[in-house]
C-alpha cells in the first residue's frame, strides 16, 4: 500500500500505521482515558444526516469562506499540532506548502519544531500560532513578540490544557520527546528503519521556540502530559487571557471552548474567534463532542464572533454538516497528520485535495453554489 492508494482519511491512517514506529503512531492515534470523546468527536456527525435539495444549477461551486479576516479557498484549515517533525522529517514545512498550495490556513504550535520565521519566510498563506501560556512569563512574552515580528496572523490560545490528559497509550508505550527507547519500542523503531533514517539524517529535533528558555521536550526527554503539568500555568484566567488578547492587538481566538457561558466571555475579552473543540478527545474524556455542542454557541455568540469547529472531522459531508449549523469552517489535526506521517508534504497534499474534492461534490450534491447557503433546514438528527 502506497499514497496512489490512499484515498481517504482512513486510508492515510492505514498507511501511517505501516509506516510509522507504534509509539509515534499511537501519539498521534490516541486520547484520553478510555477514548470515549474521540470516538464520539466522529460519531456526531454520523447521527446527523443531510437532506439536499434538486435542480438548483450547480456548474460552479464557491467554496471559499472568511475565518478571523483571513480569506480561505476551502472551510477547512490545518489546526496546530505538536512535535511534526517526529511524524515526517519535513514536520510543518511540509505542511505549509501542502497549505499554501490549496489556499488555506496551517496552525504552528508552540511546541512547534520549525521555528515561526522560517515558516514565515516560505509561504505568505494565512497562518496560526497556537499559543501555550507559561508560568514563565518571560518566555510567554518572548513567544507572543517572535509571532507578531513574523506577522502571523491569528493567535489562538489553547485554554483546555490546563493539566495534562491521561493518555494512557502513551503510558503504554513510553512515547517522549525526542523518542527514548525502551525494552518494548525497540523492535516497532528497528522494523521501521527508514523513519529512523531519516529521523537521524536530518537536523536535529529540537523546538524552536522552546530551546532557547528550557529543556522540557528538547534536551530532556519528557512526555506531553508531563510537560503541559509541569510547565504550563494553572493559574491562567480569563485576566489572563484578555490581557494576552490585548497585548496581540489582532486576530485573537481562543482554542478548546464548549460552554456557551466561555463562548459569551470570550466574545467580553475581545476574541475575534473561538475554536469549539475538546483537544481531539485528547483530555477530558467523557466529555461532549465539538458538533454536538456547535448549535448552542452558535446560536449564542455566531453573530459576534467566527465559530470554527475543530474535531472529529473525517469527511467533507462533516464540513458541510458544521457550517449549515453555522460554523464559519472547520479544523483538524489528523485530518492531516497521519497524511503528514504516511507521506510528507505529498500525503498532506493529497489528503487535503481529497477533502476540497469531498466538500466540491458535496456541495452539488446538497444543491448549493456557496457555502452560506447551507442552513439548519438541510439537517435532520436520527433519534431526536
Amino acid at each position: 500500500m502506497g499514497v496512489s492508494d490512499c484515498h481517504s482519511f482512513k486510508d492515510f491512517r492505514a498507511l501511517a500505521k505501516r509506516r510509522l514506529p507504534a509509539p509515534i503512531f499511537h501519539y498521534i492515534d490516541g486520547a484520553a482515558d478510555d477514548e470515549v470523546t474521540y470516538r464520539r468527536n466522529t460519531e456526531a456527525y454520523e447521527r446527523c444526516d443531510l437532506v439536499p435539495n434538486v435542480l438548483t444549477g450547480v456548474e460552479d461551486v464557491d467554496m471559499s469562506v472568511t475565518v478571523m479576516g483571513q480569506k480561505l479557498a476551502m472551510p477547512v484549515y490545518c489546526a496546530p499540532t505538536a512535535l511534526q517533525r517526529l511524524f515526517h522529517h519535513d514536520g510543518e514545512r511540509a505542511v505549509a506548502h501542502a497549505a499554501a498550495k490549496h489556499g488555506t490556513m496551517f496552525g504552528v504550535s508552540s511546541l512547534g519544531t520549525v521555528s515561526v520565521e522560517e515558516l514565515a519566510a516560505m509561504v505568505n498563506t494565512p497562518k496560526m500560532f497556537q499559543f501555550y501560556f507559561h508560568k514563565d512569563r518571560g518566555l510567554n512574552d518572548a513567544l507572543l513578540e517572535r509571532a507578531k515580528a513574523a506577522k502571523f496572523d491569528v493567535m489562538a490560545l489553547t485554554v483546555d490544557t490546563i493539566t495534562g490528559g491521561n493518555r494512557e497509550r502513551d503510558l503504554r508505550t513510553g512515547f517522549t520527546s525526542p523518542p527514548r527507547l525502551t525494552l518494548g519500542s525497540i523492535l516497532s523503531f528497528a522494523m521501521r528503519p527508514s523513519w529512523a533514517l531519516n529521523y537521524l539524517t536530518h537536523e536535529r529535533f529540537d523546538l524552536p521556540h522552546l530551546s532557547d528558555q528550557v529543556n522540557a521536550g528538547s534536551n530532556l526527554a519528557t512526555s506531553v502530559g508531563d510537560y503541559f503539568s509541569t510547565m504550563l500555568d494553572q493559574s491562567m484566567s480569563w485576566k489572563d487571557a484578555e490581557a494576552l488578547c490585548a497585548k496581540w492587538d489582532g486576530q485573537f481566538a481562543l482554542k478548546g471552548v464548549m460552554s456557551v457561558a466561555d463562548a459569551k466571555r470570550a466574545v467580553d475579552i475581545g476574541c475575534t474567534g473561538i475554536m469549539v473543540s475538546n483537544h481531539g478527545g485528547r483530555q477530558l474524556d467523557g466529555s461532549r463532542s465539538p458538533f454536538d455542542q456547535l448549535a448552542e454557541i452558535v446560536d449564542a455568540v455566531g453573530d459576534q464572533i467566527d465559530v470554527i469547529c475543530e474535531g472529529g472531522v473525517q469527511r467533507g459531508t462533516h464540513v458541510l454538516k458544521a457550517l449549515s449549523v453555522g460554523a464559519k469552517a472547520c479544523s483538524g489535526g489528523r485530518l492531516y497528520l497521519y497524511a503528514l506521517g504516511a507521506a510528507g508534504q505529498g500525503g498532506v497534499e493529497k489528503a487535503l485535495g481529497a477533502l476540497r474534492s469531498e466538500i466540491e461534490r458535496g456541495m452539488k450534491l446538497m444543491g448549493v453554489t456557496k457555502l452560506d447557503q447551507l442552513t439548519r433546514e438541510n439537517l435532520r438528527y436520527r433519534g431526536v
